[in-house]
């Protein structure tokens, strides 16, 4: 089974505002590891691998920077999310010039920082390829062709934009709220079954009878396109 929760790596040495984010992000379905100091932060992102990451600026060992810094020198491109007490335009600069990928000063809201973490999760791994592979499935951006094991598979457009996404976001949870929002340009989130619609067609395109799934339902949260290990 696939694994419906994003995992978290969250690092800060503030004890009271740790508990209230892990607590806050387990409540809205992350999986979160929390680490209290810069080289702890350092070494569990290097020998594990999350979804995303959280990290103070100021910690005890080894500044938040200078951690993002290691990581990407050893290209480690897992998103990361700055939290600092510096507000300047400057602090935010050197903060994304490091390596993060987005910087939110304290304090904060528990809703802006989830909005956020959603939002780095949009966000495609390489947006400069023109095929893209996940497991048996090849998508060409150029002669917008789709095989899957050589198998020919033909899909309206509205399809391959869909499909697309996916394949920019392999597994990844994505809800359909992100779908309606990044695939139909939707702003106001009608009641629709609309997605699921899309997705079963998709599904049944992809998926053919006697091949292992690669589109999977998650209960409660949305879809996800994953190969088989």
């Amino acid at each position: 089974m696939p694994s419906a929760s994003p995992h978290v790596l969250f690092v800060e040495d503030d004890e009271t505002l740790a508990r209230e984010v892990v607590e806050e992000l387990t409540t809205r379905g992350f999986v979160v590891r929390h680490e209290e100091t810069g080289q702890a932060g350092l070494d569990t992102a290097t020998a594990e691998a999350f979804d995303l990451m959280i990290i103070d600026r100021m910690l005890p060992l080894l500044d938040g920077l200078s951690v993002i810094e290691k990581l990407r020198a050893q290209n480690i491109y897992v998103p990361v999310l700055v939290l600092s007490a510096l507000s300047a335009v400057d602090d935010r600069v050197s903060g994304l010039k490091a390596g993060g990928d987005d910087y939110l000063t304290k304090p904060f809201a528990m809703d802006e920082l989830a909005a956020r973490l959603e939002a780095l999760m949009r966000r495609p791994n390489d947006t400069r390829a023109t095929k893209l592979r996940v497991g048996p499935l090849e998508i060409d951006l150029i002669d917008r062709t789709v095989q899957r094991d050589g198998r020919e598979i033909e899909l309206l457009p509205r399809e391959f934009r869909l499909l697309e996404y996916l394949m920019r976001r392999p597994n990844q949870v994505l809800t359909r709220t992100m779908l309606l929002e990044d695939v139909w340009n939707y702003r106001f989130i009608p009641q629709t079954n609309l997605v699921d619609v899309h997705i079963g067609k998709l599904r049944r395109k992809i998926d053919a009878a006697g091949e292992t799934p690669l589109i999977h339902s998650i209960r409660g949260s949305g879809f996800m396109l994953r190969a088989a290990d």
